[in-house]
């Protein structure tokens, strides 16, 4: 039997196979609320066989959005939104999964196709971004407002909210994005957390909103319903957050309800030299698994079945996400199938065709 196709069975939720649709930002909502492009994107997935799709970040406020674009779940009218292209991942024998995420210090900017630079600060759909401290990403962005103690309380009470209204809109599982330099990415990396507070400083303090976000989440989703954390287990900047700091939060956190840490790294600062090889994050994933005993997610330039197939065989990680690779090619789990000798999934609307 495939590593890659065997079934995973996480809290009680049954993924058909190890290979996930990675979040990616589509930058298509208009006003938070998902369009008839995000059904297609994430249904045609759906349909290509993947076991989990996760749906790209959606803002938990309408201050966390990346860009003006970003999809949503701040209020009903996105759950609404939502609903119908979850029961259509559901349909197809996929588990709908959502990213809940807040941009901080990086947000406030366009979408990439329109070039991707921060918002002139006198456009009419700019806005203020917040941060852990008044540091701005890079030339060109706006210096951020560093969160009081209220603000910070406010988003974790936005992301309690936003957990709430991904189960009314049908999904099963949640992922807290800490990575890639975001909100929650910039509190835990000293590059851009400058606190002299409880929120800064000490390795303890500047996770201490990443725990106290879990913890807000768990209240309000079903325990009987996964909880993922995507994290950069790297800065890939001497003085950054680092693997083994990524070691000691997944330690940390051990017990507080999150049942796999989604291994990425990068994005704290804009120009750090990374190493970029296939499977280049893999040593990040392995490492935590084996030294706390948290399930682990593998993402990064994985793009062949044979070697993801290698890594969970390996031990290595217990999912596969894949981003860039379902993009060319949604059906890329009917491929892999093929190749490593199992059954393709094939919704019965297309078996004449196979």
């Amino acid at each position: 039997m495939s590593a890659l196709f065997h079934p995973l069975r996480v809290r009680d939720v049954n993924l058909r196979n190890r290979i996930v649709v990675s979040p990616m930002c589509e930058y298509s909502a208009v006003d938070g609320i998902v369009q008839p492009w995000h059904l297609v994107h994430l249904g045609s997935r759906a349909v290509g066989g993947a076991g989990l799709v996760i749906a790209e970040a959606s803002a938990v406020s309408v201050d966390g959005r990346i860009s003006p674009g970003d999809s949503g779940i701040w209020n009903d009218d996105h759950v609404a939104a939502w609903q119908p292209i979850n029961r259509f991942i559901t349909e197809q024998g996929s588990v709908a999964g959502i990213q809940l995420a807040h941009a901080g210090r990086k947000s406030a900017t366009r979408p990439p196709f329109e070039g991707g630079k921060p918002i002139p600060t006198d456009s009419d759909d700019c806005w203020l971004p917040v941060a852990p401290s008044a540091i701005a990403f890079d030339d060109g962005y706006q210096t951020p407002v560093a969160l009081d103690e209220a603000g910070i309380a406010a988003v974790v009470a936005n992301f309690r909210a936003a957990a709430e209204r991904s189960f009314a809109a049908g999904f099963e599982l949640i992922e807290v994005h800490a990575a890639h330099g975001y909100l929650l990415h910039q509190f835990m990396s000293p590059l851009s957390n400058n606190r002299d507070d409880r929120y800064g400083g000490s390795f303890e303090n500047r996770i201490r909103i990443v725990r106290e976000v879990i913890a807000a989440t768990r209240e309000v989703w079903p325990e009987r319903l996964p909880l993922l954390l995507r994290i950069s287990a790297t800065d890939w900047v001497d003085g950054g957050w680092d693997i083994e700091q990524s070691v000691a939060l997944a330690q940390t956190i051990n017990g507080d309800g999150v049942d796999l840490i989604d291994c990425s790294s990068g994005g704290s600062v804009p120009h750090a030299s990374i190493p970029i090889e296939p499977g280049y994050q893999v040593p990040f994933a392995r490492r935590i698994r084996q030294e706390t005993g948290i399930a682990t997610g593998a993402v990064g330039l994985i793009t062949e079945p044979a070697h993801a197939e290698k890594i969970i065989a390996d031990g290595d990680a217990d999912l596969i996400l894949l981003a860039r690779e379902l993009l060319r090619d949604p059906y890329w789990p009917r491929r892999a199938a093929r190749e490593l000798g199992v059954e393709p999934p094939t919704p019965k609307q297309y078996r004449r065709a196979w």
